[in-house]
C-alpha cells in the first residue's frame, strides 16, 4: 500500500504551528454596556486611572459616560495604543461622551498611600460627571463607594469599552500634565519617560535629588531625599542602644521610688 506523506504527523519536538488569530488579545467591546441598556439600566459609565506605578506627579482618574449612537472607532485598552493614536481618540471621546477627569496630587499620595489616593480620584471623577450614573464600571479588583452600583472588573480597560476609553482619556490627562512638569523642571526627562521609574529618571534623582513632584515614600525618592536634604529625613530610635547615663537616671528614679514606699 502507498501511503501518503503529506498526512503523515509531525514529530513529537516539532514546533507547533500557533494560530495568530487565537493569541491576538480581543478588543474591549460595548457588550456589558448593552446588556445593562436592554434592562432599561442608563447611564452607565466607566473610569480608569493612569500613573499609580511612576516615582513623580500625579494619579489621574477619569470617568465617562460612551454615546450608544456615537462611539468612536478605534478604542481600546490605552496600552495597545501608540501616542498618536490615544491622542486622536481622545479629542473623539471628548467631542462625543461625557467626560470627566480627577487628579490626586503626590502629597496625597504620600498621606493616603497610592490605593487610596487611586480610588479617591476615580470616585471624584464619577461625582464630576455632567449626568449621575446608574451603574459605574471601574478596571480593577475594588470597587468604588459610589450611590449607585459598581462593578470591578480585572483587566477591564481591554474589556469594556467605556472603561478602555476612561484609560484612553486619563493617560493623555497625565501625559500632557507630566509634559508641563518637565517644563517647571528640567533635567528630569518627565516628558519622556512621564515619572516612571527609568534608568534616566533614577539617575536624574541621584544627581538633582528629588521635587516637590516626587512621591516622598517612594523608595527611590526616598534614598535620594535621605542624600540630597539628610535633614528632612527623621532619624529612627534604636531601642536596643541606651547610653551609660540613661541608665543611670533610670536606676535613681527607681531607687528613689523604693525608698518612698
Amino acid at each position: 500500500m502507498i501511503r501518503d506523506k503529506s498526512t503523515k504527523k509531525p514529530a513529537k519536538d516539532a514546533p507547533k504551528q500557533v494560530d495568530a488569530k487565537k493569541i491576538a488579545p480581543a478588543k474591549a467591546s460595548f457588550r456589558r454596556e448593552r446588556a445593562l441598556i436592554k434592562r432599561g439600566i442608563w447611564p452607565v459609565a466607566g473610569c480608569d486611572e493612569a500613573g499609580r506605578g511612576p516615582l513623580a506627579g500625579p494619579v489621574v482618574a477619569a470617568a465617562v459616560i460612551l454615546d450608544p449612537d456615537r462611539i468612536p472607532r478605534g478604542i481600546d485598552d490605552s496600552k495597545r495604543l501608540t501616542a498618536e493614536a490615544r491622542e486622536k481618540l481622545f479629542d473623539r471621546i471628548c467631542a462625543t461622551a461625557q467626560v470627566s477627569v480627577a487628579v490626586a496630587s503626590p502629597s496625597r499620595i504620600d498621606r493616603d498611600n497610592i490605593l487610596r489616593a487611586s480610588l479617591w480620584a476615580l470616585k471624584r471623577a464619577v461625582v464630576a460627571l455632567p449626568e449621575a450614573p446608574r451603574h459605574v464600571f471601574v478596571d480593577g479588583r475594588d470597587r468604588l463607594d459610589t450611590s449607585c452600583d459598581c462593578e470591578a472588573v480585572i483587566g477591564g480597560d481591554g474589556i469594556v469599552l467605556s472603561i478602555a476609553a476612561a484609560s484612553i482619556v486619563a493617560k493623555v490627562t497625565r501625559d500632557r500634565l507630566m509634559c508641563a512638569l518637565a517644563q517647571d523642571c528640567p533635567g528630569y526627562g518627565f516628558e519622556q519617560h512621564k515619572g516612571y521609574g527609568v534608568p534616566e529618571h533614577l539617575d536624574a534623582l541621584n544627581r538633582l535629588g528629588p521635587t516637590v513632584h516626587h512621591r516622598s515614600f517612594f523608595a527611590p525618592v526616598a534614598a535620594a531625599r535621605a542624600k540630597h536634604m539628610p535633614w528632612t529625613v527623621e532619624p529612627v530610635q534604636d531601642l536596643f542602644s541606651v547610653t551609660e547615663l540613661e541608665v543611670q537616671a533610670e536606676a535613681s528614679v527607681e531607687i528613689e521610688a523604693s525608698a518612698n514606699l
